[in-house]
C-alpha cells in the first residue's frame, strides 16, 4: 500500500500504471483479434458518416490505433484522479466501476437497437444520454471510454469516438449549467431564508 499526503490508498502509482498497461493490452488484443476475425470472414467492414455514402468512409482497421490510445489516455486519466482523491480514492474507484459498466450497459443497447432495426429505441437512447447528463457527469472519463469500446463492436472505434466527443461536450455543458441554476436559484435563497 502506498501513502501520500498521511492517506493510505488500496492501490499504489505503481499498481495504477500496471493496470493502465494491462487495460490498455487487453483492449488492444481485443480490438485486433475482432479486426482479424473479420478481416476472415467478410472483410473489415466501413462507415459512413451519418449512413450517407457522400460523406467520408470510415474503417474499422482505425480502431487498432483509436482505441488503444484512447485507452492509454482515458484510464491515465481516471488513475490522477484516484491518486489525488486522497481518502476517498476507493469511493471514487467504484463510481469508475459503475459508471464504466453502466455506460458498455447504454452503449450495447443502443449499438443493438439500432443493428437489430428498432430506429425507436435507438432514437430514444440517443437523446436520452443528454436527459441522463442533468443528473449524472456521464462526460467523464469511464463513462467515455465504456460507451466508445461498446459502440466500437458494431460501428467502429472512430463513429463512437466523434459521437462520444459531441455528446461528453453537450453533457458537461448541460450538468454545470443545471447546478450553476440550482446553486443561484435555491441556494442563494436558502441563505436568505
Amino acid at each position: 500500500k502506498g501513502e501520500k499526503n498521511g492517506c493510505i490508498f488500496s492501490m499504489t502509482q505503481t499498481q495504477l500504471k500496471r493496470s493502465q498497461y494491462i487495460l490498455t493490452s487487453l483492449i488492444t488484443l481485443m480490438i485486433l483479434s475482432l479486426l482479424a476475425w473479420q478481416y476472415t470472414h467478410e472483410g473489415v467492414p466501413s462507415h459512413y458518416l451519418f449512413q450517407r455514402a457522400d460523406l467520408p468512409e470510415l474503417s474499422n482497421w482505425w480502431g487498432a490505433l483509436v482505441l488503444p490510445l484512447l485507452t492509454w489516455v482515458l484510464v491515465g486519466r481516471m488513475n490522477t484522479k484516484l491518486l489525488n482523491a486522497n481518502n476517498k480514492a476507493e469511493k471514487e474507484k467504484a463510481k469508475m466501476v459503475v459508471g464504466f459498466i453502466a455506460a458498455v450497459i447504454y452503449g450495447v443497447l443502443l449499438t443493438v437497437a439500432f443493428f437489430q432495426g428498432y430506429q425507436e429505441i435507438a432514437s430514444i437512447l440517443f437523446p436520452g444520454i443528454l436527459a441522463i447528463a442533468i443528473f449524472v457527469p456521464v462526460f467523464r472519463e469511464e463513462y467515455l471510454l465504456g460507451f466508445i469500446l461498446a459502440m466500437s463492436f458494431g460501428f467502429g472505434a472512430v463513429l463512437p469516438l466523434i459521437f462520444t466527443t459531441l455528446i461528453a461536450t453537450a453533457s458537461a455543458i448541460i450538468y454545470f449549467t443545471v447546478r450553476f441554476i440550482w446553486k443561484k436559484l435555491f441556494v442563494k435563497t436558502t441563505k436568505q431564508s
